[in-house]
Order: structure tokens, then sequence, then C-alpha cells
């Protein structure tokens, strides 16, 4: 009976499964057969393979034909297996050689008339057949830019049906009309900021220091203010401050970005930490992932390694806000389904920005608040209590004193950015022998215990933690930042001073000298 079976690639998340697809001809009437736990779209290859076989001038067999997708077990969803399908039906009729399929894996969705079109995931296919040692993959020509992003493995593009057996047989290739790209249904909650300088800021001492930290201890940022003060314009320059992804970062978040659609046909790494804002109104599956079948990432797994910012934070809904803080702590995010579970990386900085009140008056000298209590204490608590103790820096941004400075100049990303990468060099080197790179990654026990402060700076610490003014959480979250900023100083320890001024830019005091600085009541930072 004839059998042959050829390679494609299922995906869970981003972790790519291979898929053994396997085609039996039998006697029988003419009925074709697809088992393996398909999904509806992976169903209707059955017609989509049948037509494409045709018009691409081959034979479908006229008898009895199964398609068997391999494991069984595993839910397979999406279309790009039809290139397969087809494949190893026609090696089963014996029209190609099986040999030729042999360490080969194939991924494509066939139109009717045999054109293979684009499908989404295709860095995350290539990576996993890769790493199960194929020699060769074949792809749409339209997802061929960010298959050949893997290295060792041989990448052909192709544009349809004809194309593949003409490789497989090692005939000479047929020309093909180039590919029409197939409008990408990118959410429209994903936006992209341009490239913009520091040193557009005037002013705003205060929040540049807040940015230049948390860009170079990789920490959360919280930006309050009235409307107009630049909270946004800081947030826009923050990514600019950050250095370039390594190699392996890199080729994460650009699984990441195929997943999710992100990619253009011309793809080359992401080697820029992306930034990624979506809407306040963005809905919870947007932000965390999901979808009918097999999840998608969503906001915060494409914000990976790089910015997620929230603007106008407390008008986003509480509940939709509160899901970030298992990733926060994690670094991934699980997406549950019935059809399977999906893990998508989400190790990203949030950065959130917010009015005082719904007038954006309160606390200002712009003009009168007419928010009532009532409306000010709802409003300030839309953004809870745990999302806010996960901020390791909160910053008050008051409008610039003047918008013209006379001689004045401020510094550019370029020059803040050569600070940042020290700073991050240096922390690569403390932790070179442990698993983490940041300051805001190591565990508040394992820094204490392996880089413990001074005895002034504990002290100082310790005085502000029994006054009530810093959480258990907080004192690790100030210890991380004090770190950071010694690392911006180049010095080896915090010293106290620096201390004091990581715990200023954790509760939201202003930067004074130490000093200078009296006791205040309030909340626990």
């Amino acid at each position: 009976m004839p059998l042959a079976q050829t390679w494609s690639v299922a995906l869970v998340g981003l972790e790519g499964h291979l898929v053994e697809v396997e085609a039996d001809i039998a006697q029988g009437l003419p009925k074709t057969t697809l088992i393996g736990l398909p999904d509806a779209s992976l169903s209707e290859a059955r017609d989509r393979v049948r037509a494409a076989v045709v018009n691409s001038g081959e034979r479908f067999p006229d008898r009895k034909v199964t398609i068997g997708l391999s494991p069984a077990t595993l839910p397979k969803t999406g279309s790009h297996y039809d290139v397969a399908i087809a494949c190893a039906l026609l090696a089963a009729a014996g029209v190609l050689d099986i040999s030729s399929l042999r360490r080969s894996a194939m991924i494509g969705e066939l139109g009717l008339d045999g054109r293979v079109r684009e499908v989404r995931g295709a860095l995350a296919m290539t990576l996993a057949a890769s790493r199960s040692g194929f020699d060769r993959i074949v792809v749409p020509e339209l997802n061929a830019g960010e298959a050949r992003l893997v290295p060792g493995i041989d990448v052909y593009g192709v544009r349809s049906l004809r194309q593949v057996l003409a490789i497989l047989r090692g005939d000479e290739i047929p020309d093909e009309a180039p590919p029409r790209a197939e409008p990408r249904l990118l959410s429209e909650s994903l936006t992209r900021v341009p490239e913009v300088d520091l040193d557009d800021v005037i002013g705003q001492h205060e929040g540049r220091r807040a940015i230049e930290a948390a860009a170079a201890g990789g920490h959360h940022l919280f930006l309050h203010g009235p409307p107009g003060s630049g909270k946004t314009m800081l947030a826009e320059r923050l990514a600019g401050l950050m250095p370039d992804l390594s190699t392996d970062d890199s080729l994460e978040v650009s699984a990441v970005h195929s997943l999710a659609g992100l990619l253009t046909n011309d793809a080359e790494l992401v080697v820029r930490p992306p930034f990624i804002a979506p809407h306040h109104t963005a809905s919870l599956s947007s932000l965390v992932g999901g979808g009918s079948g097999m999840p998608r990432p969503g906001a915060i797994s494409c914000a990976h390694r790089g910015i997620l910012f929230i603007d106008e934070a407390p008008e986003m809904h509480p509940l939709t806000l509160d899901t970030l803080r298992q990733p926060l702590e994690s670094g991934f995010v699980e997406v549950h389904r019935s059809a399977a579970v999906a893990k998508f990386p989400a190790r990203f900085m949030l950065v959130l920005a917010a009015n005082p009140c719904p007038c954006g008056l309160s606390g200002t000298n712009q003009g009168i608040c007419n928010c009532t209590p009532h409306v000010l204490a709802r409003y300030r608590q839309r953004i809870s209590g745990p999302i806010k103790d996960r901020l390791d820096i909160q910053r008050q941004i008051l409008p610039a004193a003047r918008t013209i400075t006379d001689g004045e100049t401020a510094e550019s990303t370029a020059v803040v950015a050569e600070r940042v990468r020290a700073a991050r060099d240096r922390q690569a080197f403390r932790y070179r022998d442990t698993g983490w790179i940041l300051n805001s990654e190591v565990p508040g026990p394992v820094l204490r215990r392996e880089f413990p402060l001074d005895g002034a700076s504990q002290r100082l610490l310790e005085d502000l933690y029994a006054a009530g003014r810093i959480t258990a959480r907080g004192f690790d979250r100030v210890v991380r930042v004090a770190w950071t900023l010694a690392d911006l100083q180049g010095i080896d320890t915090p010293t106290r001073e620096l201390t004091h001024q990581a715990f200023q830019l954790r509760s939201g005091e202003p930067l004074t000298a130490l000093a200078d600085a009296r006791p205040l009541k309030g909340t626990a930072a």
C-alpha cells in the first residue's frame, strides 16, 4: 500500500512541535479523510489541497486517501500544513521520490490555484525545525526573509506548489508571478513611536533622572502629573536610552512578533527594544493574549525585552490592568484555552502615565479642580495598590518652569544612553555567575545576602521600614534602585546618599539632599 510522510511544525505558544504528516492511498471509493485533531481551518485543507494539486498540473488520486497528523494527541490549528499534506499525498501516489522528503520541513497555505500563501509564526517554526536537526525548510516566499534569520538551516522561499515540486524533483524551477502580500490584521492597540531624542525635553530634571535610572536597571516606572507636563514625551524617549538586544533576545523577540504578525515581509531581526503602547480601552485578551483555539500573543508579549507604555492608565479597566501583576513578577504569561495552554515570554518594563484626577488640575496651580473627594479617591484607586507596589520608580511630573532656557542645553539621547550602557555592563559583570542580568531581576534575598549594602545605608532603610514608610517589597525595590544609581555613577557600592535618593525615586518625594530631607507622613512606599 502506497505510504509517504513529510514534516511540518505545530506551535503551542512559542514552543514548536514537529508534526509528521503521513499520506496513505488505499483501494476504495474516492474519499479524503484527515485525522489527528485538526481544527476547522485545517479540516478544510482537503478541498484546498485537491484544487491546488489539480490546478498545478498533477493528478489527484481517485481512491481512498487518509492523511494522518502525528502526534495525534496534539491539537493542530491553522492552514500552514497544506504544502506538507500535498507533498506527502503526491509522494504516496508515486509522482514524487519519497527520499526527497526526508530531513525537510514544510510550511505554507495553498490557494486553490496552487499559490503558496504566507503564514504567521514562520520564524518560530523555522527555529523549531532547526533545533530538531532538519537541514532545510520550505516556506512561502513572503515568509522567507524572517525564516532566513535562523542560522544553520537552508530556507527555500516558494511562490507555488509547482515550484515546491520542482525543488523536490531537482527540475528547473518555473517562473511564477510575484506573490501579493496579504493585508496584515494587526491589533489597532499596538503602536510604534518614531525616533525621538531626549534633548527635545526642556527642564524636567527629576523626570529625566527617573527614566535614566529605569533604563539602566530595567525598573518599572510610574509618571503622574497634569496634562501637558511631559509624561508621554519622557516615556517615548525611554526606549532610545536602552542598548540593542543580544542575539538570543533578538531571535526570541522576533519570533513573538512573527507569531503576532508584526514582522514586515522584508523581515530583519528585531535588534532594538520594542515600544508597545496599547490604548487604555484595550481589552484583556489584546493585552494578555488569546483567541479561539490556539492562543496568540498579546501586547505584553510583544513588549518582551522592551517597554509596555500605558498612557491614561486610570482610564484602563482595573481588572485588565491587574492582569499585569503575575507577568511583572514571573516574566511570562500563560494563556489557558480548551485546545492547549500557551506560554509566552513577557519580561518587559512597565511604564504607566496618569493625570492626578479626571480634570487634571488637582494639586497644580493651573486652575481650580472641581473633582469631589469621592471622585478623586475613586480615580486614584483605579490603579490598585498591588500594581503600584510593583513599580520601582514613581515620579510626579509638573510643567517646566520655563519653555526656553538661556544658553542651557539638555543632554541628548546618545549621551545618556552611553551612561546607561556602562551601567548595564557593570551589572552584567557583577551578576556574571548568576542567571540574572539587571538589578531589577535579582531576588531581594539574594541581593541582600550576596551584595549587602553598607551599614549606614542598611540602617537608613531599616529606620524607614520601622516607621512604616516602606513595605517589605518596597525595601527590596529601593535596594535595587540604589544599586542602579551606584552603577550609573560608576561606584562599587551604593552610598547612604544614593540609597536615600533611591527611596525618594520609589516614594515620589522630591529629590533633595539627605540633610534636607524631612519625615513625611503617608502610606508606605
